[in-house]
């Protein structure tokens, strides 16, 4: 049997052991659909400052540019559909006990595969904030405009995103943490590992988090070597779209 063989039945051995399974993914399963990144390596979104777009400050500076912005955002997502990696994760949610997705990505297309226990933990493109009431609202992709006002007291809407120096919204991550502590199988896909706090679940699954725990079973599906592969026990190299319908097919066979 050739090593990547080996390393996908193993991987399938220990998914089809484990009773709870977390799942952490980033944005290169959306990119497989056709989802820009926006972050490039100059630091510009969109050829956009990120602190004019994907800040407190920025918006209250210029929301109007922040909503031409996100409202872009919006637009480019609403043309792209769930991939191959997304809908194994629908399925290995359907076979499994315990099942929680985290992702970072806020396109929410892990929902619209079918995913039932999902943690966004940035946020969705999907919803508004008020900042008046604090009523948050999924309102689809429709076009907003440039400015939208909360139907219920009339306050300005803002994207409901975790904007850079914003804390992720406590009950989500406290969800987020309680899975990865628990789970017998942690499995990371589409993501380098490098952005905080969603990167520490990856040591809090192997625990290494001062409290003492089973470590659970660390599971790497990405297009190479990342920070999350030296925590894990299996490294899956390829798109998730081909790497995770190939080790979901596996899971799938008897015993």
């Amino acid at each position: 049997m050739a090593d990547t063989e080996r390393e996908f039945a193993k991987a399938a051995s220990f998914l089809k052991q484990a009773r709870r399974v977390a799942v952490l993914t980033g944005a290169g399963v959306s990119a497989e659909s056709g989802v820009p990144t926006f972050r490039a390596a100059d630091g510009l979104w969109e050829g956009h400052r990120i602190e004019d777009v994907a800040t407190p400050q920025g918006f209250a500076r210029n929301p109007d540019l922040v909503w031409r912005f996100y409202n872009e955002r919006r637009a480019n997502v609403a043309k792209v559909a769930p991939n191959p990696g997304h809908e194994a994760l629908v399925k290995l949610e359907q076979r499994s006990g315990e099942f929680t997705l985290i992702t970072q990505n806020v396109d929410g297309l892990h929902l619209v595969a079918g995913s039932k226990n999902v943690l966004e933990i940035h946020g969705s493109l999907r919803q508004t904030r008020c900042l008046g009431c604090a009523e948050v609202v999924d309102r689809g992709l429709a076009e907003l405009g440039p400015k939208p006002l909360c139907p219920s007291c009339g306050a300005r809407l803002r994207p409901h995103i975790v904007w850079f120096g914003e804390g992720l919204p406590e009950d989500v991550w406290q969800a987020s943490f309680r899975a990865a502590a628990a789970c017998d199988v942690f499995l990371v896909v589409g993501t380098s590992a490098v952005v905080h706090p969603a990167a520490s679940l990856i040591p809090i699954a192997r625990g290494e988090a001062g409290f003492d725990r089973v470590p659970a079973i660390v599971i790497e599906c990405n297009l190479t070597r990342t920070e999350a592969s030296s925590y894990a026990d299996v490294t899956l190299l390829g798109p998730s779209g081909v790497t995770l319908p190939r080790l979901l097919e596996l899971v799938e066979q008897p015993i």
